[in-house]
């Protein structure tokens, strides 16, 4: 019976089939093994697209912690992040065990991080072969001398054929993602969506790493000509992507990053980008790599004749997504590690159009806005009125943290102090006024702003305290009116615009109860209500 001969490493899960177990397939490997198989096909531009079926997007609430001794008392257990007993995983994994009994596999080494000091090995054993390709990218592939003596510390496995029985096995629908620190094992079954591999490694690194002292984070990372990092937490909406790709700036990577004593580093060796709408104008090099060998699209419409990809259609989904080696982007840059960031880049889409478009926190400011995660959404009421809806993601990631948010949040208050790291939140939403009179900010401000405050203009200027946040708005900037940098000024209701920041003020204060935070200095850089 062929079996991987990792398979008998000491704390490594055994996985053994009567099939074959293809391992670390090159890229075109993988794409004759993809097409023979009708699992993709290849694209007029190179591209391998693949549908994934019923789930084209993640699927958070069949996510589950396998609760066990050391998950017990450090998870923060709660309606993300659900346990699943001991017992129970066994019993399934013995069904995915009996299901892949017969079946080829593929199998991948790969590290989540780019620093050999925290990085993690993991092994992702996969049953279709573009799944294999796609973490191929996504993670770091170890170099050809790492190769021979790799030795798996996570072992990822990822059956999309395979659906659970909710009633038997205690998951809460035919897909689930099950994370088992005790056995280091991950189960992925039931979704063929490959997202879900990257963000379980992502959220096993965000179990481990705090436990170590090092920051991780859902983030995009860039660095300037003076070798200064900074790093953009937002989500989607906020502009994360456009304004950490400067073509000034090298980036270093668009999605998850760690926070070292060595400085920061990339979880990844790839890119993983929405597609949805695409313009060759706006995004060219992300537009670009949609049409180039190597690169896997998901759910991504082709017409069957020419396979001239229609990057416009969501027939399938909204969520149209390519993943991609990082050098597919011209100015990005790898290496192990990078600087400590001199700047925290905090980015918000408020509908309500009472921030203002950038302000300085504090550290605690920081903390108390790393945990809110704060965004703004308009949605359809029942009446048809488009209305902003305060949105909240913790720490900018919340499917993704087992832990408190305060321990990320403690986290970055010390490394901010330790390294003399500003914190900046930007407004990428309304200015003038509440959805339906307000104004998108403008993206030339937004860039000028940015700017400034990455180059150090900013922290020659005078700055006013917000009477309601406390934050710090700047009194002028290069390149943007006076007007435009506090929001009062350009509201024509005075009254409308005190109101509405009250009211603001008041979901971040409601949201914020949730956490049940202790620290001092954290609940007092909150919004007087």
């Amino acid at each position: 019976m062929p079996t991987e001969a990792a398979a008998q490493e000491k704390n490594v899960t055994a996985i053994k089939t009567s099939g074959s177990i293809h391992s670390n397939l090159s890229t075109p490997g993988l794409y004759e093994h993809a097409v023979a198989r009708k699992e993709a096909v290849i694209t007029a531009g190179g591209a391998l697209c693949a549908r994934t079926g019923k789930h084209t997007a993640r699927s958070p609430h069949d996510r589950f912690v396998i609760k066990g001794a050391s998950t017990g008392k450090h998870v923060w257990w709660n309606d993300q992040n659900v346990a699943l007993d001991a017992e129970k995983f066994d019993a399934l994994f013995r069904k995915v065990e009996f299901y892949i009994s017969k079946r080829d596999l593929y199998s991948r080494d790969c590290y989540a991080g780019s620093d050999p000091k925290s990085r993690l090995s993991v092994r992702v054993y996969t049953e279709l072969a573009w799944h294999s390709l796609f973490i191929s990218h996504l993670l770091i592939k170890p170099s050809p001398e790492e190769l021979p003596a790799f030795s798996p510390e996570f072992t990822v496995v990822s059956v999309p054929g395979f659906t659970a029985m909710p009633q038997i096995d205690g998951t809460r629908g035919s897909a689930f993602i099950l994370l088992n620190f005790e056995k280091k094992l991950v189960l992925i079954g039931g979704t063929a969506y490959a997202g879900e591999i990257k963000k379980a490694v992502f959220t096993v690194m965000n179990y481990l790493l705090p436990l170590k002292g090092i920051m991780p984070m859902h983030c995009s990372a860039n660095l300037g000509k003076k070798k200064d990092t900074a790093i953009f937490f937002g989500l989607s909406g906020t502009g994360k992507t456009t304004l950490s790709s400067d073509p000034l700036r090298r980036l270093i990577g668009d999605d998850e990053h760690g926070w070292s004593d060595g400085g920061i580093f990339n979880f990844e060796g790839g890119c993983y980008a929405k597609v949805i709408n695409l313009d060759a104008g706006a995004e060219p090099q992300i537009h670009a790599a949609t049409g180039r060998f190597g690169t896997v699209l998901e759910n991504v419409v082709y017409d069957k004749a020419t396979r001239e990809l229609n990057l416009n259609d969501g027939s399938l989904t909204e969520n149209t997504r390519a993943g991609y080696p990082l050098e597919f982007i011209d100015n990005s840059i790898k290496g192990p590690a990078f600087p400590h960031p001199k700047n925290i880049v905090m980015l918000t889409y408020d509908a309500f159009g009472v921030l203002p478009p950038i302000s300085k926190l504090t550290p605690e400011q920081a903390m108390y806005h790393f945990i809110s995660g704060y965004t703004a959404k308009v949605a359809n009421t029942e009446m048809g009125v488009k209305e902003p809806r305060a949105t909240f993601s913790t720490c900018f990631g919340a499917p993704f943290m087992l832990h408190h948010p305060s321990v990320y949040a403690e986290l970055l208050e010390k490394k901010m102090k330790k390294h003399g790291a500003q914190c900046w939140l930007i407004n990428t939403g309304l200015c003038g006024g509440p959805y339906g009179v307000g104004k998108r900010m403008s993206i030339q401000h937004t860039r000028a702003l940015l700017n400034a405050a990455l180059d150090g203009k900013l922290a020659k200027v005078k700055f006013t305290k917000d009477p309601v946040f406390g934050f710090g708005i700047p009194a002028r900037c290069p390149g943007v009116p006076p007007e435009v940098l506090n929001p009062r000024k350009i509201w024509a209701d005075k009254a409308a615009y005190d109101a509405k920041l009250s009211e603001l003020a008041g979901l971040f204060a409601a949201n914020f109860g949730k956490f049940e935070v202790k620290n001092k200095a954290i609940l007092g850089a909150g919004p007087r209500v």
